[in-house]
């Protein structure tokens, strides 16, 4: 038993030691939270008042401080955050947004700034290109159903496409051979000619301008197939596809904010199949494929969660009292009186008993006898005593209020703390009555809130300010008063009506309300009392000097702002006014591959080469002396100035397209314009010209083609005419590395290259 009882005294002499310790320790560190809070050091006020409830969690006071500093603390080091922000420290400031999520997971502005710093930092260390317009069709597919029909990607490469007095389905064939794509017209369509000059676009770009052009609209009906129809609203509404999406919004629940989307996109996108599902918080959406998506971008725009405001208001009350009262209070009054020794003595007579008595009273009196023989000694005088008074009052009141107020932007939040106070507003008498009987009478109530009253609409704008349209009403009872009978309250009131825009943080005096009362009165003998020295003894002064001063502090917290992106503010193509269509934007290539794009026809190797100014050897593979041939051979140009070259092939049979590639020194020259040389278009029929130039090594792919379903043509001719700029002196060869020729059932024809010589003086 003694054994036991060792250890158990023994940890019970710890406690009793250590118990005060840890108490003590959280006094101290409870202190220290108090002042850092009070210097607004509101981070190192988490950590001690952290360490309070740590220590002891199950203690209400400490758990309070905790929880209500945790805000103040992230909201700084948010603050702190946002400034290394600014001054181009993003990885600090990564580590700041990431403190104040730490310390309080709710704050939602820690999470947005730290989202949009870790873009930053990402775009910094991996720039992208502008992104290009949201795709024709929808974002997203609905798994059990196929989506709308998407036309495959086709070559973004720049292209000339000169076609002059042409058919419209000839350039639409054209256009489609070169993309890799079928192309099918609306029996009722009637083709019309038109003219087609393009330089520098895409094979899309140039389908959308052929539409333009003809009149004309084309959807796609597969992969790698376009259907091609007269622009009209019947046709559109006949051969548009029908898309069918619902959308849930996850911010957006009230009737009324539902109903602005639906209204949104109506009238926008001119959609009107739109049904609005409450019980859901979702919309049903029926439209074409660009109708649809531009809805869902409409939705996305709109469907955001709402701003948040945290106001601290502070309500600051100072009343001072001071009272003074110094001087001699002399008598100013005397009372004169008779002596009681003069009384009235009265005689009474009984006249039955025969007895005779006499009496006398206490009141003095005086008679004819008497009042000749008054002398000093029957008069008493009495005069009230002097006070000397030496007093002095100081009283200091100080009342602080310190709510918060959580709002949504847009939204009003009231605060109300204080009592309510019944105020009679009328009375009435029943119709009832009688002899003898009085009515009653029933009086009405009204109860009115005394206290603090605060009512607060903020609205947060996107460049981190909040405008605040307030009313506060400080009021008290400070009376009675009787009003019909009946016991009104007399109530004071401090009131501030306005509306202010502060930066989140940023603390403003709403106002200040100052009283100042001073009361100086003089009492005592007339004239001696007025005398400057002599007023302290024959008189007495009573100073009074009130002060109430009331302020109004407020500061505005945002936790939760503005989530507005660049996709949201970017401005897109959605079509004609008549015709909601979205356009696929492709950006050219800068410096596009050196292999063939698979939209254009391949080039195919040349046969023998000839030296320039010799006759190219005859293939027998060809059936014929197939080759290409510059025109001059031998070119002289001064340096700056611009000269042409022809470029002809010759002894080629039933060509229909002539596929080359042509290389220079790009130091020494510079390719200026590839125009059609007439050799394939001698017939009368148009020629779709395309050429893509790497100027970087100096090498341009050309390609001339004749229109789909015309003949090949043969004998000599200039194919292309190339303009070229000399920019240095020298001498520099022009030469075909690879080329050929095709007949219209797409079978090669081998061509022999040919070189120039050109002198740059």
């Amino acid at each position: 038993m003694r054994r036991l009882m060792r250890p158990a005294l023994l940890l019970l002499l710890v406690a009793v030691v250590t118990l005060p310790a840890i108490a003590d320790k959280v006094k101290d560190l409870y202190k220290k939270g108090q002042d850092a809070e009070a210097r607004q050091q509101y981070e190192a006020a988490y950590g001690f008042f952290k360490q309070c409830y740590d220590l002891k969690p199950k203690d209400l006071r400490y758990r309070a401080s905790f929880e209500r500093i945790r805000f103040e603390a992230a909201a700084s080091i948010v603050h702190n955050g946002q400034k290394l922000r600014e001054d181009g420290k993003l990885d600090e400031a990564v580590a700041a947004f990431q403190k104040a999520l730490a310390i309080d997971p709710s704050l939602f502005i820690a999470k947005q700034e730290l989202n949009r710093t870790l873009k930053m930092i990402n775009d910094q260390r991996n720039p992208q290109p502008q992104a290009a317009g949201p795709p024709v069709g929808l974002q997203r597919r609905v798994h059990e159903a196929a989506g709308p029909v998407e036309l495959a990607a086709i070559s973004n490469i720049p292209v000339t496409l000169k076609m002059l007095a042409t058919k419209s389905d000839v350039v639409y064939r054209t256009v489609g051979q070169l993309a890799g794509i079928n192309v099918l017209f609306d029996p009722d369509y009637t083709p019309r000619a038109i003219n087609v000059d393009l330089n520098g676009v895409s094979l899309e770009e140039a389908l959308e301008i052929t539409a333009l052009e003809s009149k004309t609209f084309w959807r796609p009906v597969t992969a790698n197939t376009i259907f091609v129809a007269q622009d009209n609203p019947a046709k559109r509404k006949e051969l548009e596809q029908s898309v069918l999406k619902t959308f849930y919004l996850t911010n957006l629940s009230a009737p009324t904010e539902l109903q602005d989307v639906v209204n949104a996109i109506r009238a926008v996108l001119d959609v009107q199949r739109v049904q609005q599902l409450l019980s859901q918080n979702a919309l049903v959406v029926r439209g074409t494929p660009d109708q649809i998506a531009l809805a869902e971008k409409l939705v996305e725009d709109l469907d955001k969660a709402r701003p948040e405001v945290i106001v601290d208001i502070a309500i600051m009350q100072v009343s001072k009292d001071r009272s003074r009262t110094l001087g001699l209070s002399p008598p100013t009054s005397a009372t004169v009186t008779l002596q009681s020794n003069l009384n009235s003595t009265t005689t009474t007579t009984t006249g039955t008993t025969g007895t005779t008595g006499t009496s006398s009273t206490g009141t003095p009196g005086l008679n004819l006898n008497t009042l000749g023989n008054l002398n000093a000694t029957d008069f008493q005088v009495t005069i009230p005593s002097a006070n000397l008074s030496a007093v002095m009052g100081d009283s200091d009141t100080r009342l602080i209020q310190n709510p918060q107020v959580r709002a949504l932007d847009g939204q009003k939040a009231s605060l109300k703390i204080g009592d309510k106070v019944p105020v009679a507003t009328g009375s009435f008498q029943p119709g009832i009555g009688g002899v003898g009987i009085n009515p009653l009478v029933n009086t009405q109530f009204q109860y009115l809130d005394v206290g603090v009253n605060i009512d607060i609409t903020p609205h947060v704008h996107a460049n981190g300010e909040v405008t605040l349209k307030i009313s506060m009403d400080v009021s008290a009872v400070t009376g009675q008063s009787n009003i019909g009978g009946i016991s009104q309250p007399i109530i004071g009131q401090r009131k501030i009506e306005h509306e202010i825009r502060l930066k989140d943080g940023e603390a403003n005096l709403l106002g200040g309300i100052m009283e100042d009362h001073q009361t100086k009165s003089l009492s005592g003998i007339p004239g001696l009392a007025q005398i400057p020295i002599l007023r302290y003894l024959f008189g007495q002064t009573q100073q009074d000097h009130s002060e109430n001063e009331i302020i109004f502090a407020i500061v505005p917290h945002i936790i939760r702002g503005t989530d507005v992106s660049a996709v949201n503010q970017r401005a897109i193509d959605i079509g004609t006014s008549t015709t909601i269509a979205l356009r696929h934007s492709s950006k050219a290539q800068a410096a596009p591959d050196k292999t063939p794009s698979p939209a254009a026809p391949s080039i195919p190797p040349l046969g023998n080469q000839a030296p320039a100014g010799q006759s190219p050897a005859p293939n027998p593979a060809a059936g014929g002396a197939a080759s290409f041939l510059f025109d001059p051979p031998t070119i002289q140009a001064a340096k700056g100035n611009t000269f042409v070259v022809n470029l002809l092939l010759s002894g080629a049979q039933n060509v229909h397209s002539v596929p080359v590639q042509l290389n220079y020194d790009p130091k020494m020259l510079q390719l200026v314009n590839v125009s059609n040389g007439g050799f394939l278009s001698q017939d009368g029929q148009a020629v779709a010209l395309v050429h893509r130039e790497d100027e970087a090594v100096g090498q341009s792919q050309i390609t001339a083609t004749r229109p789909p379903g015309a003949g090949g043509v043969s004998g000599q001719g200039a194919v292309v005419t190339i303009t070229f700029q000399a920019k240095e002196g020298g001498q520099t060869p022009l030469t075909i590395t690879r080329g050929g020729a095709r007949d219209p059932g797409l079978q090669a024809i081998t061509v022999n290259g040919a070189q120039a010589s050109v002198t740059i003086q």
